[in-house]
């Protein structure tokens, strides 16, 4: 059975609607005896329950640990750009019945990046490469609401990968990369990100590793032959740039697509792919300036 592969930056134009899918993980909570004292009222005594409970959720533990270094990254184009794109035409809308002049920068689609380190006033951000393809300008927002120009700063097409950066001095928390030789199917991972945009900007969702090493070829991809994670975290559209992230809070993918419908029809849920850690981790190393 074939089927399409598709990449999940979200359109801005129409994140009013879609279908929203959720991953679900078994929650570990401990709790202390529950201890009781009587309370004297007038009409008589009640016993009163105190409950006490301490979470060692690691999965919430994570997500915590990795938050505050994703971000929204928003693809701005030329409204005239967009028009020619179909971006602006999705709902019969045209820059006269807008009032809108053709010089005027918007949001064309929004997509999810990592913070990866902050230095020397710059904070550097990996994501894909389609979250910031045709770009006439980009903007990260962070966890904080923070609005911020960004800038690209390498690009490689076949891998899907971007590297930005933003000159700030109010990003202080960056993300770890993970090892991934030893990963397998069935271990549980979170991926963050901003599912249908900026409106839901850190979402998370969970899941296990499907396969560490899936081959997709270079016909499913659009591009080339590549070798991702599988995983059945919910990615959605928008999601895309996002970190896969394993429990210990380390970036072990980037998220970057998934399969929604085989080419028949066939509708499909749970297949997401990621672009494993060591890959984006080489092109960092070829990358930053």
């Amino acid at each position: 059975m074939k089927h399409a592969l598709i990449t999940v930056a979200v359109v801005a134009a129409v994140v009013g609607g879609g279908v929203v899918y959720s991953g679900t993980q078994p929650n570990s909570w401990f709790q202390q005896q529950t201890a009781t004292k009587k309370v004297a009222h007038i009409s008589g005594q009640a016993s009163v329950a105190k409950i006490a409970y301490t979470s060692k959720d690691n999965a919430t533990t994570a997500y915590n640990k990795v938050k505050n270094a994703v971000v929204t990254v928003q693809n701005l184009q030329n409204n005239a750009s967009q028009q020619s794109d179909g971006f602006a035409g999705l709902f019969g809308q045209t820059q006269q019945d807008k009032g809108q002049s053709s010089s005027e920068i918007e949001t064309a689609s929004e997509g999810s990046g990592v913070i990866y380190k902050v230095a020397n006033g710059n904070a550097y951000i990996i994501t894909n490469n389609h979250v910031v393809a045709k770009s006439d300008a980009l903007q990260v927002i962070t966890s904080d609401g923070d609005k911020i120009k960004a800038t690209v700063v390498g690009t490689d097409v076949e891998k899907d990968i971007a590297l930005i950066k933003v000159k700030t001095t109010v990003i202080k928390s960056a993300a770890s990369f993970g090892k991934i030789n030893g990963l397998q199917s069935g271990q549980q991972v979170l991926a963050i990100g901003s599912p249908l945009g900026s409106d839901y900007a850190t979402s998370v969702t969970s899941g296990i590793i499907s396969a560490p090493r899936r081959e997709l070829s270079s016909e499913q991809t659009g591009v080339g032959a590549a070798k991702v994670i599988q995983t059945d975290a919910a990615i959605n559209p928008g999601n895309s740039g996002g970190p896969l992230i394993n429990l210990a809070g380390e970036v072990i993918g980037i998220n970057s697509s998934k399969i929604a419908s085989s080419t028949d029809g066939v509708s499909v849920e749970g297949m997401g792919f990621a672009i494993p850690a060591d890959v984006v981790q080489d092109f960092i190393a070829k990358t930053e300036k």
